[in-house]
């Protein structure tokens, strides 16, 4: 969530139009939001991320017949 508030409000201060603007702000926003993930496990000393916060991966999908 704060890498998307961070991107939020980097593209409404830059104004930024356009696929390639807003890819540029995406970035800086996800920049942010890696920053703060370090520094919190860092001042923690405990992994925020880890595998059991992700989803398994599906075995089967099924699709659609056209």
């Amino acid at each position: 969530m704060l890498g998307e508030a961070a991107t939020t409000e980097i593209a409404k201060n830059k104004d930024a139009q356009g696929f390639v603007e807003n890819k540029k702000v995406a970035k800086a926003g996800g920049e942010v939001s890696k920053k703060a993930r370090l520094d919190l496990e860092g001042k923690s000393g405990k992994k925020i991320s880890k595998k059991r916060n992700y989803l398994k991966k599906v075995q089967s999908i099924k699709r659609l017949k056209k």
